[in-house]
């Protein structure tokens, strides 16, 4: 049979689907675009994915349908079909060739084959809740709003967005969702809010009035791009909570508003009581907590004091972080999360920005003092050893961190946008100074610090940094202000001169580089500090762990005051410092001897650190399930169109140019064939270089080739030699003949027909994996 898949779905499905009442009665059928896959370099892609069919009713994806073409299994599509479902949370999955279909129920795990008719929206709407709830039934009426369609929400951020509403319709009091940095927790918490005015939900129970809604950041810039991203609603309903606001007021915090926006430390403060006690317990319906693990529901502290104040609320906790020891009490008091979206995810489905490992060792990771060396400042006894947690904290020298700045400005491309984060505010401020007097640029503002120290100047220099489209500031130190809010999507470098004590903070500062954008293939952590090491433990991007009762421990203050000027401090760069640090000159025989040995950090296909010997064991047996023999692996190779499909599954495997490379650097053949370094690894053959091979055919192979084909051939030997194996691929034939001739068409009458040509080119690559 020789009818394709669309028109099975057009002539077979599609009447199915439209008899049994999908894409009518406010039900809606789409295909849908679930991730674009992974960013590899040159702008590539790994493979995407797409569903067939989504089927929708009250706002749920109910079902999920894998077509297949008639002249094939039905069956064929069930892998699929399962796999959409479980990433879009439908609870039937279908997979037909329009002669049979195939349904499995991913809740209980029933599956067999289906009978027509076609299960109706209502019949899969019953299947799927067995439960009525009249808010679920309210809040499925009300669409998204998308600025017109304009944009969509993706998979998992509707998958998170239902799990909340299905939580709040519930009756549950205290929800928590787990995304990563970057994911777009404010849009989700957005279409939330949206969701639950429109339905007029309220802590009544009944639709009698729109919700009061408060979001709770605890940094003016997190509460700043939420109420921005809020535009949507109507101007007379969002209100900021500030000082500025309370003095228009007549001191008075605002009330008339549905949506308000402030900081905890605002929140707290006041001049005889803190401003949220001159709210009412029950004055709000939903509170939004944005970025809850950073202390919003620790035991005992003042912020847990203020949600609990407000315990009649529906409060939603947003954080990017999986339950670890440092936040266990936020977990404790919210619950476990209703959804997880984890960074691992987001990087292998394409949202989020890779990265790589730089690992930057070197000879003064520790100091022993010895006497040769020049003190400054402070008291130090001979054969006192200092450590990485001491470097700026209790010990100074300038040249060490030279020395660091030096490294990372030499190997990186300072063009690129970079935030070093530094041990304390004044190193932040020494190594502002040291990066801008190695720095290639003439701009005097290439580099600046923003700590709280730095004030409304700071503030100015980071939404310059933010703005995609200025390059100045380049560089911004920090000690700890910049690990959150800050949505620059062109970060580069991510720069670590301090050691980082948590797996939160880790993560949070990873996220800064992990947003996409064009032109973004990765980004790139230069670690001085083995922050690196955060990687092996196991649970670092995985599932939350199972809650733990809250240990009793010492109150915690609200974070230290910074640079608001009008509002009280946001938290993050308070530094315990030592009456007087030690200060070191180093001798110039020491400072000629620091060296750096630089190493990067491989990666499993699952996103897990694995040393260079478990790569290339890994390497090793995927090669083996591909390849039978060092005769099949010539043959794969010399075509070019065999050996792109071949690149394909391996890209698939995990294997993409990123990782081909990291192979390369691992056998130390940089100048090789990319079939050169796959043989050692598969049959321990000595590598020859793209030069040798080259050679041997413009001496040996070409004999029989005329004149001016034997030219373009050499051509593209050279170009081969010197850029690699990428210039043999089929599509890059097309731009030789237009660059030589100006022309296809003209380079097919001078060379005799493309048949000619393409035969020439295939037959060079055959002579060229020949031996």
């Amino acid at each position: 049979m020789d009818e394709t898949e669309a028109d099975t779905r057009a002539e077979r499905i599609d009447p199915v689907l439209t008899a049994a009442g999908w894409g009518q009665g406010g039900s809606k059928v789409r295909r849908e675009v679930i991730c674009p896959g992974r960013i590899q370099s040159g702008g590539k892609r790994g493979k995407g994915l797409s569903a067939d069919y989504v089927l929708i009713h009250k706002g749920q994806k109910l079902a999920v349908l894998e077509a297949k073409r008639a002249g094939v299994s039905h069956r064929n599509g069930v892998g699929q079909a399962k796999d959409y479902a479980t990433r879009l949370g439908s609870r039937f999955a279908y997979a037909s060739n329009g002669l049979k279909w195939y349904q499995i129920d991913m809740a209980t795990g029933a599956e067999g084959e289906l009978d027509l008719p076609f299960p109706t929206p209502d019949e899969l709407w019953d299947r799927t809740f067995a439960d009525q709830n009249e808010w679920r039934e309210r809040f499925g009426a009300v669409d998204f709003e998308t600025d017109g369609g304009k944009w969509e929400l993706r998979y998992y951020q509707h998958k998170a967005i239902t799990a909340a509403l299905e939580a709040i319709a519930k009756g549950d009091r205290r929800v928590l969702l787990t995304l990563a940095t970057g994911t777009g927790k404010t849009s989700i918490a957005f279409q939330i809010a949206w969701k639950l005015f429109q339905a007029k939900w309220n802590l009544s129970g009944e639709p009698v009035r729109r919700p009061r809604i408060l979001f709770l950041a605890d940094r003016n810039i997190l509460a700043d791009q939420a109420y921005n991203a809020f535009s949507a609603f109507p101007n007379d309903a969002v209100t900021r909570i500030d000082p500025g606001t309370i003095r228009k007021n007549g001191g008075k915090p605002p009330r008339n508003a549905s949506l308000f926006f402030t900081i905890f430390q605002t929140f707290m403060t006041g001049e005889d009581e803190p401003v949220y006690m001159q709210y009412p317990a029950d004055f709000f319906d939903f509170i939004v907590i944005d970025e809850c693990h950073r202390g919003g529901a620790k035991d005992e502290s003042e912020w847990r004091r203020l949600l609990e104040y407000f315990e009649p609320a529906v409060q939603l906790g947003l954080t990017a972080t999986p339950r670890r020891k440092h936040n266990a009490d936020t977990y404790a008091y919210f619950g476990e999360p209703v959804y997880t979206y984890a960074l691992r995810d987001g990087i292998e489905d394409g949202f989020l920005t890779p990265f790589k490992v730089r690992q930057m060792a070197s000879t003064i990771d520790e100091y022993v003092y010895d006497g040769t060396d020049e003190l400054v400042a402070g008291e130090v006894e001979d054969g006192e050893t200092f450590t990485e947690s001491d470097f700026n904290t209790r010990i100074i020298i300038e040249e060490r961190e030279l020395s660091r700045v030096k490294e990372f400005m030499r190997q990186m491309d300072q063009r690129q946008k970079t935030l070093v984060f530094c041990a304390t505010q004044d190193h932040a401020a020494l190594v502002r100074d040291l990066i801008n007097q190695v720095k290639d640029s003439t701009n005097p503002n290439y580099c600046h610090r923003v700590t709280a120290d730095d004030g409304a100047v700071g503030e100015q220099h980071l939404r310059d940094f933010q703005d995609n489209d200025k390059t100045i500031p380049t560089v911004l130190t920090t000690s700890q202000k910049l690990s959150t809010g800050v949505d620059a999507r062109n970060i580069r470098h991510i720069v670590l001169m301090r050691p980082i004590r948590s797996m939160i903070e880790f993560k949070q500062i990873i996220g800064r580089g992990t947003r996409t954008y064009e032109g973004k293939d990765f980004f790139t952590i230069w670690d001085f500090v083995k922050a690196h090491e955060n990687f092996r433990d196991p649970d670092w991007d995985g599932e939350p762990l199972a809650p733990e009762p809250p240990r009793p421990g010492p109150s915690e203050p609200p974070p230290e005051p910074d640079d608001s000027p009008d509002e009280p401090g946001e938290g993050g760069d308070g530094e315990d410092e030592p009456t007087e640090k030690i200060r070191i000159t180093l001798s110039d025989g020491t400072t000629r001897s620091i060296q750096y040995i630089a190493t990067t950090t491989y990666w499993s296909p699952e996103g897990k650190p694995i040393s260079a010997q478990e790569f290339m064991q890994r390497l090793f047996g995927d090669l083996s399930g591909l390849i039978t023999d060092e005769d099949h692996l010539r043959k794969v190779w010399s075509d070019p169109d065999s050996r792109q499909t071949f690149l394909i599954q391996l890209s698939e495997r995990g294997y993409d140019a990123d990782r081909l490379d990291d192979i390369r650097r691992l056998v130390d053949a940089p100048d090789s064939d990319l079939f050169d370094v796959l043989g050692y690894v598969l049959f321990t053959n000595s590598p020859k270089t793209r030069e040798d091979r080259a050679a041997k055919v413009k001496a040996e192979g070409l004999g029989t080739v005329q004149d001016d084909l034997k030219d373009l051939l050499i051509r593209i030997l050279d170009a081969y030699r010197d850029k690699g194996e990428g210039e043999l691929a089929t599509t890059k034939l097309g731009q030789f003949l237009i660059a030589r001739y100006g022309s296809v068409g003209e380079a097919k009458v001078k060379l005799g027909g493309l048949p000619r040509i393409s035969d020439a080119f295939r037959d060079m690559q055959g002579d060229l994996y020949r031996f």
